[in-house]
């Protein structure tokens, strides 16, 4: 049960992607035939925990292309591609002042850089200060993106073997019939 509400298979699957289409998409021939792999568009545990390792890791990483990133990634991880693209949105332009503000905090912290005193949550004041602040910016965004990916893809695999384990025993106590 707190699968479903975490991990939607059936609705999800109406956005994938038919194989078939993939194929005949002159874009994708340029990554060669490992694009094709069923675990890449399948939804199984591991595609998914990956997916969610991946997605989360390139969210919290102040670059542009995020997506691109995260879809290339996804192929050597063999991690599901759209659940890896889709999850970088986690930051997005509401999102991502709040997130890299805390990366900049949990870098700063990391490597004992006292901070700029007049920090602003603006692109002008962020680009103006982009020399001093690049490091712990970057250092905390690394850390925080593969601790938030590791944490999101050790709960996926958690709850995705409870709830197949859950059904194991639900079905066996149908099959097994009262004397």
């Amino acid at each position: 049960m707190i699968l479903y509400l975490i991990m939607p298979k059936n609705y999800l699957k109406k956005f994938i992607p038919n194989p078939e289409k993939l194929k005949q998409s002159k874009a994708l021939r340029l990554l060669g035939s490992q694009i094709y792999q069923a675990n890449l568009w399948h939804l199984n545990r591991k595609s998914v925990a990956r997916a969610f390792f991946n997605g989360l890791f390139w969210a919290f990483i102040p670059m542009p292309f995020q997506m691109v990133a995260s879809a290339l990634l996804a192929i050597p991880l063999r991690a599901n591609i759209p659940l890896s693209i889709a999850l970088v949105w986690i930051t997005n332009p509401f999102t991502m002042p709040f997130v890299f503000y805390f990366n900049y905090k949990v870098g700063s912290l990391l490597i004992g850089y006292k901070g700029e005193k007049d920090f602003q949550l603006s692109v002008h004041w962020i680009w103006d200060k982009m020399e001093h602040i690049w490091l712990p910016l970057y250092v905390g965004s690394v850390v925080s993106g593969l601790v938030v990916g590791a944490l999101s893809y050790a709960t996926i695999s958690v709850l995705w073997r409870l709830h197949v384990v859950r059904r194991w025993k639900e079905r066996k106590q149908r099959s097994v019939k009262p004397s």
